[in-house]
């Protein structure tokens, strides 16, 4: 018995060494990288995700770390949402003022590049913000808006690294074209790139000729197998509709179907991202077409809910739940493009509705997927499931390809 309990003992403890992830900012603190502070005036561009392994916010481990490490804390940024996350996605960040009296200025509306006067004094920029994998959300083109002002002014910037949450394996998805770069999508990345926040500051910063003088602090201990759950870290919501660690793995499911407004994706009900439905869909129908093509990875339950605010608020809906069986498996902007194209084929004037209501959405739409082919396959033909997945296909093995130079080896697995 006693050897049984040791052995449990054992690989318990075992268990807790292989997930035990020390993040860029504990990793900063190390003797070794806590002298790229010393003497320094930083900024720090951060937002409420930025909690270390214990639960302390980056800002207050800093702002204790000045005495020790003789720098400053001169300027914070607050990038969408807000520095404290309460603010929706339509709304300007405005500039306040710690109660310690340090700047935080925001740039998310108004402006979203910190200007000449945000800089003023600055000599080191330092970057700690929870990104959630998906090219689409804006949290890792603030940071490549940072680099290149950053760049202009020959100003060093840190990004102290954080797990991609979905993990570090899955690619999918179209890539970004050149004219379509916005806020929504800067860098020619798949939709879903399987890349660390530091990872995608190695290529922006290389692959774009951008000259930023970047240092990225790796994680110790995070793999790429890694999905955020299996971390064991802290989830703090990346923004309202990202509330669970899990929901990063939804949202490139679901979340390019919601510029159309066709569907409720949950978004407004109890399962933002995780649910597709509306009040003409047939679950139970909808549910068996969707599992009938065996996608990898993923499980469609039909779902009967009703929304609370948002599309089709306060009417009955029915649909499907989504389940991730595999996160190393599931290929999430396929398996969107699956959903669209078995609305499509069931639905066909309900689709071809939303269409037509949601042509002031087209340009948006398009800057979400990095592509206008989407929605041409959608406008001009019927069977489109496949056409759909196979944009970019060839330029996204290229990427593969190319970004291995950029993997942090620290994160391969063991």
């Amino acid at each position: 018995m006693k050897t049984f309990l040791a052995a449990l003992l054992l690989m318990i403890v075992n268990t807790a060494t292989l997930h035990a992830v020390s993040l860029g900012i504990d990793q900063l603190l190390l003797e070794e990288n806590r002298k790229l502070l010393n003497g320094k005036c930083i900024g720090i561009v951060t937002n409420h995700t930025a909690i270390n392994g214990v639960g302390k916010h980056t800002i207050d481990v800093l702002k204790n770390e000045r005495k020790r490490s003789s720098f400053s804390i001169i300027a914070m940024f607050a990038p969408e949402h807000g520095l404290h996350g309460d603010a929706h996605s339509w709304e300007e960040i405005a500039d306040l003022q710690a109660s310690d009296g340090i700047p935080i200025y925001g740039i998310h509306g108004k402006t979203n590049r910190p200007t000449e006067a945000m800089l003023k004094g600055v000599d080191l920029l330092v970057y700690d913000i929870q990104d959630i994998g998906s090219r689409s959300y804006t949290y890792a083109t603030t940071l490549f808006y940072v680099m290149e002002e950053a760049a202009k002014r020959n100003i060093p910037v840190i990004v102290l690294d954080r797990p991609n949450p979905i993990n570090g394996i899955v690619v999918d998805g179209p890539m970004m074209k050149e004219e379509l770069r916005s806020i929504v999508g800067y860098i020619n990345v798949p939709y879903c790139h399987g890349m660390t926040i530091g990872e995608l500051a190695k290529f922006f910063n290389e692959e774009y000729r951008v000259g930023c003088r970047l240092t990225v602090i790796p994680m110790n201990g995070w793999r790429r197998e890694m999905s955020f759950e299996d971390t064991r870290l802290k989830w703090i919501p990346t923004s309202p509709h990202i509330p669970e660690a899990s929901t990063p793995k939804y949202y490139p499911m679901t979340g390019i179907l919601g510029e159309l407004s066709l569907v409720s994706i949950g978004v407004g009900y109890t399962l933002p991202f995780k649910a597709v439905g509306a009040p003409w869909i047939d679950g139970q129908k909808f549910a068996e077409k969707l599992n009938a093509q065996k996608f990898p990875g993923v499980y469609f339950h039909p779902l009967y809910f009703k929304p609370f605010y948002g599309k089709f608020s306060n009417q009955q809906c029915q649909g499907v739940l989504i389940t991730v069986t595999d996160h190393l498996k599931y290929k999430p902007v396929s398996i969107q493009y699956l959903i669209i194209g078995i609305l499509k084929g069931l639905y066909p004037v309900k689709f071809q509705e939303a269409l037509m209501k949601a042509k002031n959405r087209k340009d948006m739409f398009a800057k979400v997927n990095g592509t206008h082919e989407a929605y041409a396959l959608m406008e001009a033909e019927n069977s489109i499931v496949w056409k759909l997945i196979a944009i970019d296909q060839l330029v996204r093995e290229e990427f593969i390809r190319k970004r291995q130079k950029y993997l942090l080896p620290q994160y391969n697995k063991l």
